[in-house]
């Protein structure tokens, strides 16, 4: 099953908090559902489970996640699809097969175990291996994005995306290493940033931030979890569920921004009715985020930053536009790459 965070912790591969999960998706005979972070399957075990007539939509842009699921549709009947696409496009991925409105959408966001299990896939300083971080195959690797950004680049993605008050000293590090010889391993980058930040006896390795906030931009996680909240606003019917597990602030606090601004209702003045853009787009099913409790964090050290959050979709017309306000201010990709 699915688990996701970024600690260096083997564990069964367990979907975290997913029977809380799927119990607010409220599965039914007959509904058709969305796993927008399909994984190892774990989510999308537990929906079929749920209701013998229930129809799953598996999305994952890791090609070998997608592999590895051939058996588990293979044994759901029919009753399982598997997509190789991102999630930002999950209702565009709906309607290709079939589902112009969907029951429930759960997305679980963040890297997998199994990526983390990788050396080859880079996105852990466990294993030596090659810089990668990507979880499709397009696009900069890690590896380019350290040998191409400008010193401030690099400063401001670890700062924003890693939250490491060192970032500054982390950059600069790097930016001299690259001037020696290319930074092409994950042993060699986790070598130069323990060498900038001097971390205390039990706490998280030095290197742990900068990982992180290089994968969230080689990945473009943040603007992709805020496209796909647009994207199930879209493709939700009145009545349908969202669900959203997540590991990090950063991500915590777009969904539960989002989430906030689409539930809100402001009454027109008496000089001016009111207009549709005020009416709610959902309402909130968790006042506060649900965590795992004791018993699951033991089972599974990974659950212990969880924050599952969940909605219910009205009939009020989605809205158009972007979340980009939710976003933290980065540069793009593409202008890292120029070095500008």
């Amino acid at each position: 099953m699915a688990l996701r965070d970024d600690s260096g912790i083997a564990t069964p591969h367990i979907a975290v908090l997913g029977h809380q999960a799927v119990e607010f998706l409220n599965v039914r005979n007959g509904g058709n559902y969305i796993d927008g972070t399909f994984g190892a399957g774990g989510y999308t075990r537990l929906i079929l489970d749920a209701a013998p007539g229930a129809r799953v939509i598996g999305i994952d842009r890791d090609q070998s996640a997608v592999a590895r699921g051939a058996d588990l549709v293979e044994a759901s009947g029919g009753r399982l699809t598997l997509v190789e696409d991102r999630f930002s496009n999950l209702d565009g991925v709906a309607r290709d097969c079939g589902a112009s409105e969907v029951d429930g959408i759960v997305l679980d966001i963040g890297v997998s175990s199994m990526q983390l299990d990788q050396p080859e896939r880079g996105f852990s300083f466990r294993f030596d291996g090659p810089l990668d971080m990507r979880m499709g195959g397009d696009g900069p690797s890690a590896a380019d994005v350290v040998a191409a950004a400008s010193e401030r680049n690099l400063a401001d993605i670890i700062y924003r995306l890693g939250e490491e008050r060192h970032s500054r000293s982390v950059a600069r590090a790097i930016v001299k290493a690259r001037t020696e010889a290319p930074i092409q391993t994950t042993a060699r980058l986790a070598a130069i940033v323990a060498s900038a930040v001097r971390a205390k006896p039990n706490e998280i390795h030095p290197a742990t931030r900068t990982f992180q906030a290089l994968r969230i931009f080689v990945n473009d996680e943040l603007g992709e979890l805020a496209t796909a909240l647009l994207a199930a606003e879209r493709v939700l019917k009145p009545g349908g569920r969202l669900a959203v597990v997540s590991f990090h602030s950063l991500e915590d606090r777009i969904v539960k921004s989002y989430l906030a601004s689409r539930a809100e209702t402001r009454a027109g003045s008496r000089h001016m009715p009111d207009v549709a853009r005020n009416e709610a787009r959902f309402v909130t099913l968790t006042k506060k985020p649900v965590v795992a409790d004791a018993d699951e964090v033991a089972r599974n050290p990974r659950a212990r930053s969880a924050k599952l959050r969940a909605a219910e979709r009205t009939a009020a017309p989605a809205l158009t536009g972007d979340l980009d306000d939710l976003l933290p201010p980065l540069p793009s990709i593409d202008d890292v790459m120029r070095g500008s």
